[in-house]
This record gives C-alpha cells, sequence and structure tokens, in this order.
C-alpha cells in the first residue's frame, strides 16, 4: 500500500465537549523498531504545530483480526469549523519537512475514514486510554439511534465512557456504517467490563434494557471489533 502522502491523520479520541463531532482517522502500519521514533514525531510536530479546536491522538491497534492488523491509528477531531480550518491549511514547510520525516519510519498506509460522533455518555473530560471498538451496519440509522440512545442513557456507569457514530467515507466492502466506542481507564476495566462491577440488581436491569435495544434497533450487524491502547493525545 501507498506511504501516507497527504494528512497520516478509525476512530475515535473525539474529546471536544459538544455532543457531535466530526473526525478524520488515518491507520498505518509500522514496524515495532520503529514505533519510538514515529510517536516522537508525531508528537515533536503537533505540539508546536496543532489546529486550534483539534484534538489529536495518537493509538496502537492492541487487538485485532487478521483483516483490520494495521499497527496505528492517528485521529483528528473536533468541530466541523476547527476540522474545516485544518484542512483549508497545507501546514507550509513545516508540514512537508514532517511527512518526509515520518514517510521515512511507516512502512505502509492501511485506511481512512471520516465521519461524525453523534452522542456519549460518562465523564468525558476523564482519560480512557484503553478502548474498545465496534464496527456496525445498521440498517435503519433513524431506528437504531433512537434504541441505543435510550438504551445508553439509561445503563449504570462506573468509570467507563461510551460513545458512538457514523462513518461518512471509508467503508470497506464489509460494511460498517456505524462505530461504537466504550473507554476504559486500564486493560482490568475493558476486560472485565460492566459485568466486573455490577451489582446483581444492576446486571438484571442491564440485560432488560439490553434485549430490548436489540428487539427494537431496526437490525444491525457487527462488522468487527478491536482494542485501541491511546500512546499520545494533543
Amino acid at each position: 500500500m501507498k506511504k501516507l502522502s497527504i494528512l497520516i491523520i478509525l476512530l475515535v479520541a473525539i474529546n471536544v465537549s459538544a455532543q457531535e463531532a466530526y473526525f478524520t482517522s488515518y491507520n498505518f502500519i509500522v514496524e515495532p523498531s520503529q514505533q519510538n521514533t514515529v510517536v516522537k514525531l508525531i508528537s515533536d510536530y503537533f505540539t508546536a504545530n496543532k489546529t486550534e479546536g483539534v484534538t489529536v491522538s495518537l493509538w496502537e491497534n492492541h487487538f485485532n483480526d487478521p483483516g483490520n492488523n494495521f499497527t496505528h491509528m492517528i485521529v483528528f477531531s473536533g468541530s466541523l469549523d476547527a476540522m474545516g480550518n485544518q484542512y483549508s491549511n497545507d501546514g507550509g514547510a513545516e508540514w512537508m519537512l514532517f511527512m518526509t520525516q515520518i514517510n521515512q519510519h511507516i512502512k505502509d498506509g492501511f485506511s481512512s475514514s471520516m465521519g461524525r460522533r453523534l452522542a456519549s455518555w460518562g465523564d468525558m473530560e476523564a482519560s480512557y486510554p484503553v478502548q474498545n471498538y465496534y464496527i456496525v451496519q445498521v440498517e435503519n440509522s433513524n431506528t437504531f439511534r433512537s434504541a441505543y440512545e435510550k438504551y445508553q442513557s439509561s445503563a449504570v456507569r462506573k468509570g467507563w465512557m461510551n460513545m458512538y457514530g457514523t462513518f461518512t467515507t471509508g467503508v470497506g466492502p464489509d460494511g460498517g456504517s456505524h462505530w461504537i466506542i466504550t473507554g476504559h481507564k486500564d486493560f482490568k476495566s475493558a476486560m472485565g467490563g460492566s459485568s466486573a462491577v455490577l451489582t446483581e440488581s444492576e446486571k438484571k436491569t442491564r440485560d432488560k434494557a439490553w434485549n430490548t435495544f436489540r428487539e427494537t434497533n431496526g437490525g444491525a450487524e457487527l462488522v468487527r471489533s478491536g482494542t485501541r491502547v491511546m500512546l499520545g493525545i494533543w
């Protein structure tokens, strides 16, 4: 695959205060021996050159299936105006130098996407460095949105967050109209999930709400899932 030549920018740190946000995501492959160099180059550049109002986050694609085995992703997120400002600026000589340097240490580009965050639940100001992500093909967007937001709004949350949204471009042949992310503060929480911390009564309430969601979401199919780990945020 071609190396990244325009922006090396799935999914989502999307850490802005408003519910609805926009993002671009660029996934790529780095050899283990080059990871520290790539992280430093990205950190140095975006510490000095980040667009105002845009959050930049770098992730390791930790658990994944064979068709989703890129090693890293970088996500740019913010309001529509902030994202528009980022893409209207060519970055000048600093950007060209950064791209020349970074391409020397990236093995391959993998994929890219663009989309929106529709809603989130939980403390979005906290840090969730371990995130489970799910790509879903939805049959009826409006029906799914109503059912999903009702389910999440009623859920008991103990130290984790959830957010979801849609892809507008970059959807592969296997489909994937929507994405869902559950963020955790550590691997223990990500592995145990809600079942590890909810009381028996809370589990029964959760299971009942989940069954209602499945019956009323209009049809949805899981395309793929994975776990990503944050390496940096600017």
